[in-house]
């Protein structure tokens, strides 16, 4: 089964964490030089997803049954990493958000593949601080989720 949820999140430090509700979440070792241009830092139970912004930001968050088909020309970056979810709960959350207030959602316990696929981001690089004033230069940020065997981070398309 299928559940889509939207959510606007305050991605401020130009990050949203995606984490095990479980857990503390801990990216500080995470976000190397090489995570920064990756906009992904990746812990075993977190994951940071930088922004263009450091404003609201759209986020859609897709629990899917299986591993979704390759839409990535419809964006304009593209990442996947693992995240080990101990207890089926997954947090999502703006990077200084109070976690205990954040959203949740069920997700199988164990590893998940994390897509996360993001849109419209020179508009909002070049709105800057004004970009959640409208939805034509929002950034947008979906995050698709399913259950599968561990597995490296990888770039599927990078935007510069």
């Amino acid at each position: 089964m299928t559940t889509t949820t939207e959510l606007t999140l305050f991605a401020d430090y130009f990050q949203i964490h995606v984490s095990d509700a479980d857990s503390d979440g801990d990216l500080s070792d995470a976000w190397t030089a090489q995570a920064v241009a990756d906009h992904l830092a990746v812990a075993t139970d977190a994951l940071g997803i930088g922004t263009a912004v450091n404003v609201n930001v759209s986020v859609t968050v897709v629990v899917l049954p299986q591993e979704p088909s390759d839409d990535s020309p419809e964006f304009d970056h593209v990442v996947e990493a693992g995240l080990h979810v101990s207890l089926g709960r997954l947090m999502v959350l703006g990077c200084t958000d109070y976690a205990p207030e954040a959203m949740t959602f069920e997700v199988p316990a164990g590893w998940n593949r994390v897509r996360v696929s993001r849109s419209n981001l020179a508009r909002a690089a070049q709105a800057d601080v004004d970009s959640d004033e409208s939805p034509e230069t929002m950034e947008r940020i979906r995050i698709q989720v399913w259950a599968a065997p561990e597995c490296p981070a990888k770039i599927i398309k990078r935007w510069s």
